[in-house]
Order: structure tokens, then sequence, then C-alpha cells
């Protein structure tokens, strides 16, 4: 059997600066048809710092969604036509200050399939140095630093809950 859908109608509703929602009509696989709510996302990426001694640095800051702080491997979204490594290391320095001797990149995400297309990619940054951070003016982010394996237990407690930097940590601990 087939799982594919065909789409036979495409209506853009909103377009913003980063998202733009559209509403398709689809023929499924057993002729019927059903409607799909997509975010278009031009995607990210997400690198985890870790230094010599094991040690983590990630960002805590204020996420309006969720009405709260979240901490997190330093991230941030592609230009169009970006290269994911280069937006890797320019998040991590804009961010944290760091510059990586090391990046590898620890593959991507499908952060939620069910109705978005965006692809998170995920980047381990090592022989770290340094420097001053110069976020974006409308971000505000506190660098904290953490041992390797206490960052994997909040991961799996729930202290950590944001997906990109979950899977960050748990496929980075795999190679470090």
């Amino acid at each position: 059997m087939s799982f594919n859908e065909k789409t036979i109608k495409s209506e853009v509703k909103f377009k913003g600066n980063i998202i733009t929602l559209r509403v398709d009509t689809v023929l499924l696989p057993d002729g019927s048809e059903a409607t799909r709510e997509i975010v278009e996302h031009p995607g990210g990426v997400a690198v985890l710092p870790v230094d010599g001694d094991g040690i983590v640095y990630l960002v805590r800051q204020y996420r309006t969604p969720f009405d709260g702080t979240t901490l997190e491997a330093p991230a941030g979204k592609l230009a169009a036509g970006e290269d994911p490594r280069d937006c890797g290391v320019r998040e991590l320095r804009e961010e944290t200050g760091l510059t990586a001797g090391s990046v590898v990149s620890l593959g991507h995400i499908l952060p939620t399939p069910g109705y978005t297309n965006e692809v998170i990619y995920l980047y381990l940054a090592r022989e770290l140095t340094e420097g001053s951070p110069f976020p974006d003016e409308d971000e505000f982010v506190a660098v904290e630093k953490y041992p390797i394996g206490d960052v994997v237990k909040m991961c799996l407690n729930g202290k950590i809950s944001d997906a990109k930097t979950v899977a960050a940590v748990l496929r980075a601990r795999q190679v470090i």
C-alpha cells in the first residue's frame, strides 16, 4: 500500500517574516480528500558546544509562546540558501562568543512533521575558543555551563525540554 498523498489544491493563508501558513487539500491513498494545515519554515540549526573538559555551553532565553525561559543549545534560523554549518558557526559566535576549531554534523531532526516542513540541522562544536557574544538586537540570552553528564540527566528528567537540544545532547553523547 502506498502512503503518499497528492496535493490537489494549496492556498496561502498567512505569510510572515519567518513562517508561511498554507492549507492544502490532498487526495488520500483510498481516493478520499482531506485538509492539511502546513507551516512552511526555512529551517534552522542548533550547535552543542562542548569543551575539552566535557563542559557544555547552553543559552537561557525567554520564549514567548511558552511564557517562560528555556535552556537550549545555541541555535538560529537559516537564511535563504545558507549552508547549515555556516549558520551554526555564526549563531554559536553571536549567542555565546565561542568559536570552534571542530564542527561535526550530528544529522538533522524533523521537530514536528505533522504540520511543518521545518528541518533542524544539529552540530557538535569542539576545540572552543572564548570571545565576546554579540546577539541580535532583539535577543537576550545568558550563557550557562554544565558538565555533559548533568546535561544528559536534565534532558532525561525534563529540566531541558527543548527538542533540538535534547536530540543534540543525546546524539553528541554517543560520540564524545
